[in-house]
């Protein structure tokens, strides 16, 4: 399964360091085949509060995606962005191909 990489950037910022730190990601991701889906698009706030901005990477699993957020490379220029602009990011798994929510719910209610 693909591994994915999201961050919500609650204050997105043009700070020398965050142009830097732009960069220089990408030469971070290509030795663990990670490649933008979403970088920084104005959002639709449709349910709740989400202040800022979403950034959403895809890695062809999980452990790359882990090894790349570990990585001396990316551990050297990360603190240019969290310097200048705060946020939360996660690394998760997607899902399975035809992944069927139904089934899902009826797993959880037999378990239950």
């Amino acid at each position: 399964m693909k591994g994915y990489a999201t961050a919500h950037l609650h204050n997105p910022s043009t700070h020398d360091d965050v142009l830097d730190y732009l960069e220089r990601i990408q030469g971070t991701l290509e030795p663990y085949e990670g490649r933008f889906l979403a970088h920084g698009p104005q959002v639709e706030v449709l349910e709740g509060d989400w202040p800022g901005t979403v950034v959403v990477i895809e890695f062809p699993s999980l452990a790359a995606a882990r090894s790349w957020y570990e990585s001396p490379a990316y551990q050297e220029i990360l603190h240019l962005r969290t310097d200048h602009i705060e946020g939360s990011a996660i690394l998760y798994e997607g899902v399975r191909d035809g992944h069927d929510p139904a089934k899902m719910a009826a797993a959880i209610r037999e378990a239950r």
